[in-house]
């Protein structure tokens, strides 16, 4: 069974960057798209991003996008989120999950559905405050 572990969290000042990554065990990795999720506090998990199992598409929640990056190096099972421009209203708990799909192919309702997704690791919290 692959196991996900997240880090990279942290608290940041408005307007600064972090870089999340998501490293996995097992040899399962490069056949499934990765996704990135978090869970605001008092809220439910919420989609953030997702990328194909190679790398060459990526979709995003709307409040993100043109701030963060997904990313994903195969040869180092690991999935990356470079979150640039933050705000107050990135503010949670991050995780990484594996889809039960490769391409970016079933409708965005689907891959943006964390049911869609398993393996959770334990989260990184991050925290945009002044």
């Amino acid at each position: 069974q692959v196991q996900l572990k997240e880090s990279g969290g942290g608290l940041v000042q408005p307007g600064g960057s972090l870089r999340l990554s998501c490293e996995a065990s097992g040899d399962t990795f490069n056949n499934y798209a990765m996704g990135w999720f978090r869970q605001p506090p008092g809220k439910e998990r919420e989609f953030v991003a997702v990328i194909s199992w190679s790398g060459g598409s990526a979709d995003y929640t709307y409040s993100v996008k043109g701030r963060f990056t997904i990313s994903r190096d195969n040869d180092k099972n690991t999935v990356y989120l470079q979150m640039n421009n933050l705000k107050p209203e990135d503010t949670g708990l991050y995780y990484c999950g594996i889809a039960n799909f490769r391409a970016l192919s079933p409708s965005m309702r689907a891959r943006h559905r964390d049911r869609n997704y398993d393996n959770w690791g334990q989260g990184t919290q991050v925290t945009v405050s002044s």
